[in-house]
């Protein structure tokens, strides 16, 4: 199979975590008889170095052309100092929009490997667990392209206030809810939607077009829950959440909870399609996607050979599933990932939480490099 993927490295640890995504990719490409075309394109800072812009148009256009993007980190100090409109993240929401990629996939999933990292006690984290167990698996769908990221945005004449709109449409609203159904329904078909309907007039909206998807989901167990109060829950007791289906700004904050709660930032990847699974304008009739770690570019780690590459390889697995179709090497990656930690192999920000846990004996947790950790990611694929 022939797979072209527009590559983004972004800035700070960006390329380093990228550049182990592609190794593995490269892997699985020689190993599964595929052909991985890797074109490299600017946006984020380093377009804004050479080109004055944080997305190029040449690069919008090499994206659309292609099956995928992958793509690493953007902004750093250094260009904060910008203008709004050229700052380096306006080149990451000019890229979703220009691409279409409404829906935002943000599993989070407590590994065995990682228990210790958790900060939540056993009983919390069993607590409405469907097995009892001391783990979640739980999954935020995010709506990308609309809301306050997007709304008109301004100041006043004296500059003594600001505004930013929150906005959306029912389409807008619709298209998300039903990625999000269909997640739910290949899972433990439960959906909770998250607003703050007693505030705002567009979550009043999200829960009358909710109202109305619902009825085509009819095995579906819908839930609503306020921003606030899901927020509680997640440290509460996570297990009761399946798929968690929201705005963008609700989803940008909830997400970044719950990598908490994984661990470590440094472990989440996430999907950003544009259409449902299965349907859409990627390879074999599959969403175009964009697919990125969700941490930042931490500019003071960058270079030192010690930022977490798995959240990367792990996004690099679920471009296979979504954008490729190609499930029996998005789990051969992943399972690679679990074997890594299996053998004690921590990055720091996951280091000094596992001795003794997760089948590793006390004293076994051995601290590596980024690129150690994705070399033994490449020798679990062997």
């Amino acid at each position: 199979m022939d797979c072209s993927i527009t590559v983004i490295p972004g800035d700070g640890i960006g390329p380093e975590v990228i550049g182990e995504a592609l190794k593995a990719l490269k892997f699985i490409g020689k190993k599964y008889g595929h052909r991985f075309e890797f074109t490299e394109a600017l946006a984020g800072g380093r377009a804004i170095d050479e080109t004055g812009l944080p997305l190029p148009p040449e690069t919008l256009e090499t994206a659309k052309k292609s099956g995928a993007v992958l793509l690493g980190a953007m902004g750093g100090p250094r260009w904060d100092g910008l203008p709004g409109h050229l700052r380096p993240e306006r080149g990451l929401l000019g890229l979703r929009s220009g691409l279409g990629v409404f829906a935002n996939l943000r599993p989070a999933a407590l590994l065995p490997q990682l228990r210790a990292a958790c900060p939540l006690k056993d009983e919390v984290l069993a607590a409405a667990n469907p097995e009892g167990k001391p783990a979640f698996d739980l999954l935020i769908v995010r709506e990308l392209t609309g809301g306050i990221y997007f709304g008109e945005r301004g100041r006043s004449a004296d500059g003594n206030s600001a505004f930013d709109i929150e906005k959306y449409s029912r389409h807008e609203i619709e298209r998300v809810l039903r990625v999000a159904y269909g997640a739910a329904a290949a899972r433990r078909k439960k959906l909770c939607l998250v607003d703050k309907a007693n505030v705002l007039e567009s979550s009043r909206l999200w829960r009358e077009v909710a109202a109305g998807v619902e009825k085509d989901y009819p095995d579906i167990e819908t839930s609503c829950l306020y921003v606030d109060n899901c927020a509680m829950q997640l440290v509460r007791a996570p297990g009761l959440f399946d798929v968690i289906v929201t705005s963008n700004m609700f989803g940008d904050i909830l997400s970044d909870e719950a990598s908490v709660l994984t661990g470590s930032i440094g472990m989440l990847p996430s999907a950003s399609l544009a259409g449902v699974p299965g349907r859409g304008n990627g390879a074999g009739g599959r969403p175009l996607g964009i697919y990125e770690p969700i941490h930042g570019s931490a500019p003071d780690i960058a270079g030192r050979d010690i930022a977490n590459p798995l959240a990367a390889i792990l996004s690099a697995a679920m471009m296979l599933r979504y954008s490729f179709g190609l499930e029996t090497e998005a789990a051969a990656l992943e399972t690679a990932v679990g074997a890594a930690l299996d053998r004690g192999l921590r990055t720091g920000d996951i280091a000094g939480h596992g001795a003794g846990s997760g089948g590793i004996a006390a004293g076994a947790e051995k601290i590596a490099g980024t690129r150690e950790m994705g070399e033994a990611v490449l020798k679990a694929l062997e």
